[in-house]
């Protein structure tokens, strides 16, 4: 049985369990309302608790089975396969593995698999038809014996809402916990593997090395072939472009923030901003190809005509169409903290005498103040992570240049460049990556902080 299969069913049986448990204890306060027992919970909180029960235990044992069952299968492929060649080495192990799995799935040959293969083919899928059989038979057991255990309890008295609504609170931190708990797992994995890769390269030589070249020798006497992991190339190419993408967007976004809020009609707020928005809502591959194939060759003969030489890659066609792309993170979320300075601010800064300029200015502004700089460090943050328009646009050479018309790269464009191929995870060429995504978090968090205590500091209460 198929895992979408028995979802389904498990589905099923808890949309059953649940119209089932209400027609139950209907019947049961029919035949307890001539004795003058009065129901404690509606007929739906009684039905959501038989269904519960059928589907709640039942999905977490499915979800456990579908993510244990595969290492454990694998443990036991590799035992029969060292059982039946003793020889093999741990590389020459998982190869064979792999080229098993392969050829259960059909996507390896018959003429390329030899009888070691097929028996292990044999096996495997043994294991894997024994293992789905098995999840099928547990998961449908729980459900028919959850279901059996909720009609039990029902009774007119039975206090069902308060156990439906404790369970769901009991989900609700649950899913809570796995958010935090992934959140840990990410930066944990981070940590470890930049300790592996801080052990082969030193750490002030990561942070402050002028020279970024992670090629991996070919020869012992290829010259730099240890490779350099100086970052600095990668820090600054990054900071330009994200200064370039600011240059335009907090300007752009925060004027027509002010005059959609201040000065448009709702009618033409009702079309613009829209319209606006729909700009975070384009692919930024889309972007990418925009940069290259429009600003990039718009801007190499822009500046051809007056004499400037721009690479046909440049910061500054990826900044520009960064800071496009990151306009609506900042004209929507200021527009709706403009919108939310109370009315009465206005009215009494006319009161004073002030113009509608002057009121924007030294009164909606100033209490705005606080969402509008998250804003601007959530568009920080955005601007810092894009990888697409940067590698389309910018290129992928480590180039330490202050000229925004030369070709650069940035921190995620080479974590992305680190890891494409077949590389050996234990490398410092890989490992790289996890040291470069460790700082990336790390700036990211910083902005974060940044933002919660400009918040904090300059927020104002109004009755």
């Amino acid at each position: 049985m198929s895992l979408s299969f028995l979802f389904f069913c498990l589905l099923g049986l808890g949309i059953f369990s649940f119209l089932f448990g209400r027609r139950r204890i209907r019947a049961l306060s029919a035949a307890s309302a001539t004795q003058g027992i009065k129901q404690h919970s509606r007929d739906i909180y009684h039905g959501s608790f038989v269904a519960v029960c059928a589907v709640l235990v039942p999905l977490v044992a499915l979800l456990a089975w579908t993510g244990v069952s595969p290492l454990i299968i694998d443990a036991m492929l590799e035992d029969f396969l060292r059982s039946q060649s003793p020889d093999l080495s741990v590389g020459e192990l998982g190869v064979l593995m792999a080229k098993v799995k392969a050829y259960y799935v059909g996507s390896l040959p018959n003429s390329f698999a030899n009888d070691l293969m097929r028996d292990g083919s044999d096996y495997f899928a043994a294991m894997v038809d024994n293992s789905a059989m098995a999840r099928a038979t547990i998961v449908i057991l729980l459900s028919v014996s959850g279901a059996a255990y909720g009609l039990r309890l029902l009774a007119p008295r039975f206090t069902a809402r308060p156990m439906v609504e404790q369970i769901f609170e009991y989900v609700m931190i649950a899913a809570s916990a796995i958010a935090i708990l992934t959140t840990i797992g990410i930066v944990l994995s981070l940590i470890f593997e930049t300790i592996r890769f801080f052990d082969k390269v030193p750490f002030l030589e990561f942070l402050f090395g002028l020279s970024w070249s992670p090629q991996i020798a070919i020869r012992e006497d290829q010259v730099g072939g240890s490779g350099t992991f100086g970052a600095i190339p990668l820090f600054a190419g990054t900071l330009m472009i994200t200064f370039i993408a600011m240059l335009v967007a907090v300007p752009v976004g925060l004027m027509s923030a002010v005059y959609l809020s201040e000065y448009a009609n709702p009618r033409l707020r009702g079309i613009a901003k829209p319209a606006i928005e729909i700009l975070a809502g384009i692919p930024t591959v889309v972007y990418g190809f925009f940069a290259a194939l429009m600003v990039a060759p718009f801007l190499r003969d822009s500046g051809a005509e007056i004499g400037l030489t721009l690479s046909s890659e440049s910061a500054l066609a990826a900044g520009l169409v960064m800071g496009i792309m990151i306009i609506p993170f900042i004209s929507s979320l200021s527009d709706d903290v403009i919108n939310a300075v109370p009315q009465t601010l206005r009215d009494g800064a006319a009161a004073l005498g002030a113009t509608q300029s002057e009121t924007i200015r030294q009164v909606v502004l100033p209490a705005a103040l606080p969402g509008i700089v998250s804003a601007i460090l959530l568009a920080i943050s955005r601007a810092i992570g894009e990888t697409m328009i940067v590698v389309m646009a910018a290129g992928v050479a480590a180039n330490l240049t202050a000229n925004p018309f030369e070709s650069v790269t940035t921190v995620t464009v080479q974590i992305v460049m680190l890891l494409v191929g077949d590389q050996e995870f234990d490398s410092a060429k890989t490992l790289a990556a996890f040291a470069l995504g460790l700082v990336l978090f790390f700036i990211t968090l910083m902005l974060n902080v940044l933002a919660l205590y400009v918040v904090n500091r300059f927020r104002e209460q109004y009755d």
